[in-house]
């Protein structure tokens, strides 16, 4: 969940409590179980699915929307959830049909049916938002729908196709209720997930109730939920600390990560091998002075991970070698072997090559709000003017603004993490490094393109290491981002609450309704 899904280190300003303006969605319920409160630095950037590719919007995606299919804790193949069943017809991976659970009901009262289906994903595909979902669905030509039966037609091969409409990407809206051809302004939500939200503020945070009409893959679903937004790590933990929250995702400071015990009887930490990971992306575009590969090859030949996990992550963090993270299939150190050890020789040497003229100069934007993000920009920033090589102008934007600049091509290179859509190495690849992909920064490889529709014809998931291996040695030849570091997740609760655990697990599905007072 851009998800994305991007995640970006620090967000917008937080308040606690629902404050003046709140829009009301449903009634409150006074006599409803004692609510859980969970905090984050992850903001909810668009209601809308068509909008929104990051991780703070598709956590509260995987609450309040129904996709065809979904996946279950640590699953590593999607499992029907709004749909009755779904399949590949015929044997050449171009066309996938799904039949629609009967008696889905929207919060207007209105049955679901395929037409909404059809409407959602061709949708998504026609408003195209820069900071959306649409080139999940770069191989998806049409949709048809009948009755309760929705069939999709594929451009190419495509094994993955499942995976992708199991993620936020293909939630399923009601089709008189969203606009055709733009994004939904207002904050209402119309979907039939396992919660409804019964109230949001922008920026603050959003309430969420069990949705007695829900059918689907979830089994039971828990107590009421508040998502509250904080600015930044800092702030999350001073929530924390004062027990305004019940649950604190892995967004706290690494100081406060480092410190956590297994052992803590007074508070429940679940640690658990992660997917995410942090890249630093370059603009490969001509009007960038990082158009020049020598130029991106340069800053790789720089860039000190060890030293920059330690200083700013305080161990919490591992450095990463490769565009897929470690765990994943397919994954190799392709950039280990290209760039071994920071060498500000070789760097120089890629700069004469290339016949450009030291230092380089290009701004460096961040998501500002005092987490990790800025001391990060900062590292690196110091590792690469420590060789007299480049002058690095670093620019600090609120999450929307810097959405808008990396969107629009502003920025030189720019700090994200991804988080991964779903349970497969083509997460890592098609959205990062394919054409048009979601990292807006004009990279195209034709050989790239062809090795991620190669991978992409097998069902069978193990056949495609050699088409990853490729990929990641091109990428680590091209240098259109830098892979810098993944991190285990983390989730902490009061002892008193139980199922943090569910709530990242690699599958990129956030599941709230699993949490529960003991």
């Amino acid at each position: 969940m851009r998800s994305s899904r991007i995640r970006i280190l620090a967000t917008v300003l937080v308040l606690t409590g629902v404050g003046v303006g709140t829009w009301q969605l449903l009634p409150a319920d006074e006599s409803s179980e004692r609510t859980i409160t969970v905090g984050t630095t992850d903001a909810v950037t668009s209601l809308d699915p068509a909008g929104a590719y990051d991780a703070g919007s598709w956590a509260l995606f995987s609450s309040v929307y129904q996709s065809l299919l979904t996946f279950e804790p640590d699953g590593v193949e999607p499992v029907p959830d709004a749909a009755k069943s779904c399949a590949f017809v015929g044997t050449d991976l171009r066309t996938y049909r799904c039949t629609l659970r009967e008696g889905l009901k929207f919060p207007s009262g209105r049955a679901m049916t395929a037409e909404d289906v059809k409407y959602s994903y061709e949708r998504v595909k026609r408003i195209n938002s820069d900071v959306g979902p649409a080139t999940l669905f770069a191989t998806l030509r049409s949709v048809d729908a009948d009755g309760l039966t929705a069939t999709f037609h594929l451009s190419s091969p495509d094994a993955t196709f499942p995976f992708k409409v199991a993620t936020g990407a293909g939630a399923i809206v009601d089709h008189t209720k969203y606009p055709e051809n733009g994004l939904r302004k207002d904050n209402a939500v119309d979907g039939t997930g396992p919660y409804l939200l019964t109230s949001y503020t922008k920026g603050k945070e959003a309430a969420l109730a069990p949705n007695a009409d829900y059918q689907g893959d979830v089994k039971e679903i828990g107590k009421p939920v508040v998502l509250r937004q904080y600015a930044d790590s800092t702030a999350l933990e001073k929530a924390w600390k004062a027990k305004a929250i019940d649950v604190a995702t892995n967004q706290l400071p690494p100081a406060v990560l480092a410190g956590l015990s297994l052992s803590d009887t007074n508070q429940r930490v679940s640690e658990s091998e992660g997917a995410e990971i942090r890249s630093l992306v370059l603009n490969t575009a001509a009007d960038s002075p990082m158009h020049e590969r020598g130029v991106r090859q340069a800053i790789a030949s720089l860039i000190d991970r060890d030293q920059l996990v330690n200083n700013v992550y305080q161990g919490t963090t591992e450095p990463l070698y490769s565009l897929i993270p470690a765990g994943i299939t397919g994954h190799i150190t392709s950039f280990f072997d290209a760039y071994p050890e920071a060498d500000a020789s070789k760097a120089r040497a890629l700069l004469a090559a290339a016949g450009v003229q030291t230092p380089v100069s290009f701004t460096y934007g961040y998501v500002k709000g005092g987490g990790s993000s800025g001391a990060e920009a900062a590292e690196l920033k110091k590792q690469l003017e420590a060789s007299g090589l480049f002058k690095v102008d670093l620019k600090g934007y609120e999450w929307t603004a810097f959405q808008k600049q990396y969107a629009s091509g502003k920025l030189d290179a720019y700090g994200v993490g991804w988080v991964a859509d779903y349970p497969d190495p083509d997460t890592f690849t098609a959205p990062l490094v394919g054409t048009g992909n979601t990292m807006e920064n004009d990279y195209s490889n034709k050989d790239v393109d062809h090795l991620i529709l190669s991978s992409q014809r097998y069902s069978d998931r193990s056949r495609t290491d050699a088409d990853f291996q490729k990929i990641q040695r091109a990428v680590a030849e091209d240098v259109p981002l830098i892979p810098l570091w993944q991190r285990k997740q983390y989730v902490v609760s009061s002892e008193d609450v139980g199922g943090g655990q569910y709530l990242s697990d690699g599958t990129g599905v956030v599941r709230l309704w699993r949490l529960d007072w003991i």
